[in-house]
């Protein structure tokens, strides 16, 4: 299995506080590929960025979640809904009821995924005809491949699914510096205050900032784009 559920332990305030979201169009999207009473499976659901977008509009949810961490934040985020419940399970093994859910749903977690496994784990808890998607931001030009031998969101994305509907929607961001270093901060790789190599890695980022931001603040042109297809 490659998720390594310790990977976000002590990220998930700064990860809540300072990730960007997604668009009204791209959950409005989503929206219209499923029914009014659809069961969604948010899978790898973090702080509940995701999460909480779909359950304004009353969808029951399962919002799975292994990292004690970012559940206890997920909690928080979610305490608001009655049609949520969360568990801790992983995309490989998600505990889950067969033949459960309408709709799988992975937001910017796909690349911590065994995808084999996952597949597998779509197919057995989904009723038949179970939609599969998958959302991420992606910064226009950004090649980045994670450390590690893991795939980033777009690379999973593209070996993940067979023959996808793609759409994609502009979802600029602003941070201020706090923000910025918070979005820093929640990066899985990125070293934590009592990590060697911190000092040399705050530097970086206050110099980034000092050197793109526009009257205080830094715009990241970000796209979120969906994939989807049923299970096969």
């Amino acid at each position: 299995m490659l998720m390594n559920t310790g990977k976000f332990t002590g990220k998930a305030q700064a990860y809540a506080a300072a990730r960007p979201g997604y668009p009204d169009q791209a959950i409005a999207y989503i929206r219209s590929l499923v029914r009014q009473n659809a069961v969604f499976a948010d899978i790898g659901a973090g702080t509940g960025k995701f999460t909480e977008l779909i359950a304004r509009h009353g969808y029951e949810i399962y919002a799975v979640e292994p990292n004690d961490d970012m559940r206890e934040q997920l909690a928080v985020t979610l305490a608001p809904f009655d049609n949520v419940r969360i568990v801790n399970g992983t995309a490989e093994a998600t505990t889950l009821p067969n033949d459960g859910v309408d709709v799988v749903v992975c937001a910017q977690a796909l690349g911590w995924f065994d995808l084999d496994s996952f597949r597998a784990e779509c197919i057995r808890i989904g009723k038949p005809g179970v939609t599969v998607i998958a959302l991420y931001n992606d910064t226009p030009g950004d090649n980045h491949t994670p450390a590690g031998h893991r795939l980033s969101s777009k690379q999973a994305a593209q070996v993940f699914f067979k023959n996808p509907t793609v759409r994609t929607f502009p979802n600029p961001i602003l941070y201020s510096r706090e923000r910025w270093i918070q979005k820093q901060a929640s990066i899985s790789d990125n070293p934590r205050r009592s990590e060697p190599g911190y000092d040399e890695y705050i530097t970086k980022v206050n110099e980034m900032f000092d050197r793109y931001n526009i009257n205080g603040f830094l715009r990241e042109n970000l796209t979120t784009i969906v994939y989807h297809e049923g299970a096969y």
